[in-house]
């Protein structure tokens, strides 16, 4: 159960798009920069109940602005979220932004993850990590794993910290009919992450001598209760994207089903520690529309695949007196 670092199935194939990440090499921490030079139309939909987000609002259908110019994600908790400003500024050297009169002012959505116990706490995405994954940015397929936004992800962490295991950020990509639909996931959710072609956990929560899976549902199920955690401390969040030509409603909608995908690859989803957010971002670059069931489909299932590449890229982690394993990492042990 191993995946390369690099994959041609990514986010990147989607026409319009480059991606960026910086990682602190401090500690696992950083950010992931999708931009979008000529702008794209924009959506969001939150469904977890810790968000940490910003300029959300004005993604809503019926507010004003209807082109963002680049969609940051980040570790750090509501730390990370300084790195949009960095972010901004790059934008605004390479004149991309939506003119106002007296300048640019480049639109720069965010959602960030709690990575704060993996390592100091005191290190985490500022303003200079998101100009440099922009610096970084391109048309290249992204590395996986546990960079960027995914640096310091962990899964599985509803029985505690010490039977937690690696999460990650992951990317997909599918293409019909000349239109493309990918996702980046960085995922660092409570939850299991689970292959929705098996069915199969591949990454999470582990028995108490560390040795194998568990499986979340089934122990709650079960009767096996939850540790106490404290909410925020977890949350997926991500970044769908396509080429075909959208409307601001149907961006908005993308957002919205793409969360079915994470509803297929983590169990229990959405919780009550989580902050859950995809964005939606439309180019136009392929000149085509396609129809809402057709991108619908699409969006869920990449968005599902690159979870799934998140916990697969992942690699195991010692800190302090804890130890993560990978998936590959457990996988070895049981065979």
């Amino acid at each position: 159960m191993s995946s390369p670092d690099r994959a041609g199935s990514s986010i990147t194939q989607v026409l319009g798009l480059e991606l960026g990440h910086f990682t602190d090499t401090r500690r696992p921490t950083g950010c992931t920069v999708i931009i979008t030079r000529d702008g794209a139309v924009g959506g969001v939909d939150v469904r977890g109940a810790a968000p940490g987000t910003r300029e959300t609002d004005l993604l809503h259908p019926s507010n004003l602005v209807d082109q963002v110019h680049a969609v940051l994600l980040a570790g750090g908790s509501a730390w990370g979220l300084d790195a949009a400003s960095g972010v901004m500024r790059w934008l605004e050297e390479n004149n991309i932004g939506l003119p106002v009169g007296f300048g640019l002012v480049p639109i720069v959505p965010a959602a960030v993850l709690f990575d704060l116990p993996v390592g100091d706490a005191s290190i985490r995405p500022d303003a200079n990590a998101g100009y440099q994954a922009c610096v970084a940015a391109s048309h290249e397929a992204p590395a996986q794993g546990n960079v960027g936004a995914g640096a310091g992800a962990l899964v599985g962490k509803m029985f505690g910290l010490g039977r937690a295991m690696r999460g990650g950020i992951g990317t997909a990509s599918i293409t019909v009919d000349g239109v493309t639909v990918g996702a980046i996931i960085a995922c660092n959710a409570m939850g299991d992450i689970v292959n929705p072609a098996t069915g199969a956990v591949i990454a999470g929560a582990r028995t108490p001598d560390g040795k194998s899976l568990l499986n979340s549902r089934t122990a709650l199920i079960a009767g096996e209760g939850p540790k106490p955690v404290l909410a925020g401390t977890n949350t997926t969040i991500g970044v769908i994207a396509t080429d075909a030509i959208l409307t601001k409603a149907q961006a908005h909608r993308l957002a919205v089903v793409a969360h079915d995908g994470l509803a297929r690859s983590i169990n229990p989803v959405h919780t009550m520690s989580d902050g859950d957010t995809l964005f939606a971002l439309g180019t136009g670059k392929s000149g085509k529309t396609a129809g809402m069931m057709l991108l619908s489909t699409l969006a869920a299932e990449v968005t599902a695949r690159a979870v799934v590449q998140a916990a697969l890229a992942a690699k195991g982690l010692s800190c302090g007196a804890m130890h993560w394993p990978a998936a590959a990492d457990l996988t070895r042990s049981t065979t």
